[in-house]
């Protein structure tokens, strides 16, 4: 059976995080077993969800601002820590393990810069929930 991740796909756009996500991914290329290049549109907003990646990510934000709430659990419980971010030439790196989710404060764009994608990520639901995905946001 056919599976993306082998084959390049090239100027496409999809939503970035899921159908209920309020980013838009504009590709040029998504390859996914070496890069992926594309610019993203966050609207207005943030999921309820944290989420880790598939991938590492190198990203510059050319436009308006958002807020990156980090999420990281230890024995005692979770920690939140918080990070603003807007238009600069120092990139922000975002390594695959990091879970957390963005609030966009107005519409913002990012150019980005992937690399290769492992083969799960996960999200964490408000009700503390961890739901394992693996290519095209299928729930493991």
């Amino acid at each position: 059976m056919y599976h993306s991740k082998y084959f390049p796909r090239i100027f496409y756009t999809k939503p970035d995080g899921g159908k209920d996500s309020g980013v838009r991914a504009y590709f040029l290329i998504e390859w996914k077993i070496l890069f992926s290049i594309g610019l993203l549109h966050f609207k207005e907003g943030s999921r309820d969800n944290y989420h880790s990646h598939a991938f590492n990510a190198c990203t510059w934000w050319v436009k308006g601002d958002v807020l990156e709430e980090t999420r990281t659990s230890t024995e005692e419980g979770s920690h939140h820590s918080f990070l603003s971010f807007t238009p600069s030439v120092k990139p922000k790196i975002t390594k695959r393990n990091k879970v957390h989710r963005v609030l966009a404060h107005k519409n913002t764009w990012a150019i980005t810069f992937r690399g290769p994608w492992h083969d799960t990520w996960y999200e964490i639901t408000p009700e503390n929930e961890k739901i394992t995905m693996t290519h095209g946001r299928k729930i493991v």
